[in-house]
């Protein structure tokens, strides 16, 4: 988890250094690079790249791209650890999605978890009135699509092989990042080629070792490390881009990660 964690903070450094670029530029070369691993998987394990619940898995992708371009547009607006911490509100909307598609129950002490990450939200853009609203905007609808695509994997459950899920996400997203991307296209210069081929590499490895320590470890153990990615991405946006973090932003940040970590220690209990 910790690999994973340092794989997509490098990769949110570089979405941050390459913000000039068009979204769905961005949303193009993560996607594409991706598909040298994920089709590689998928011939070499012999396993359908169609898939079996279709209909499931192109929604699965439209979602995701969705949620993914709206974050890589929030960054030109927004910190980098801001951004990424504020799309982690995803869990509670995925909570609210699940009481209405699922029929699941939360528990009292989850939303207790959930007021306490809102209202980190709240201190966060209280308080720091150097925040953008538009970047918050595009953060939160951000958040809500990465919910819905919660529920739409867990409806896809283990019909599917997780890769064939990937799969298909990078696919659309490849397809739709690139249509969208010609009237907006800026031509990469010199080593930002290398590094729009880096979003794939650090993506595709964040996503298997993620993997990997949820079949390795009980998921109280792994799941609440998963949040270090805002820490690692907030040092980097420290250290590489001068980003300023006002008491305020930093009080927000810890309240919204802590709410999520416990909400995490409690369903990997359950």
């Amino acid at each position: 988890m910790l690999i994973s964690t340092m794989a997509f903070a490098c990769m949110n450094a570089i979405v941050k250094h390459l913000a000039h670029l068009s979204a769905f530029q961005i949303v193009f070369f993560r996607s594409i690079s991706s598909l040298f691993f994920t089709f590689g998987y998928l011939i070499k394990n012999n396993i359908s790249i169609l898939g079996n619940q279709r209909k499931l898995l192109i929604l699965r992708g439209l979602v995701g791209v969705t949620s993914m371009t709206l974050f890589f547009m929030s960054t030109k607006y927004l910190p980098i650890g801001t951004a990424v911490s504020l799309r982690y509100m995803a869990p509670i909307f995925a909570a609210v999605f699940a009481i209405i598609f699922l029929k699941e129950r939360i528990k009292p002490i989850q939303w207790i978890c959930f007021t306490l990450a809102f209202a980190g939200v709240l201190v966060l853009k209280g308080f720091d009135t150097d925040l953008n609203g538009y970047g918050l905007i595009l953060i939160f609808i951000s958040a809500i699509f990465s919910g819905l695509v919660y529920i739409v994997i867990s409806k896809i459950g283990k019909g599917d092989h997780p890769v064939v899920v990937v799969n298909y996400f990078m696919v659309i997203s490849t397809i739709l990042g690139g249509i969208l991307s010609i009237n907006n296209w800026i031509t990469p210069i010199g080593i930002e080629w290398l590094m729009l081929i880096g979003l794939g590499f650090f993506g595709y490895f964040g996503q298997v070792y993620m993997t990997k320590a949820f079949q390795i470890a009980a998921t109280n153990q792994v799941a609440p490390l998963k949040y270090l990615e805002v820490i690692f991405t907030l040092l980097l946006g420290v250290s590489l881009f001068s980003e300023v973090y006002t008491i305020y932003s930093l009080l927000g940040i810890a309240m919204i990660i802590s709410g999520l970590v416990l909400n995490a220690f409690y369903k990997g209990k359950k």
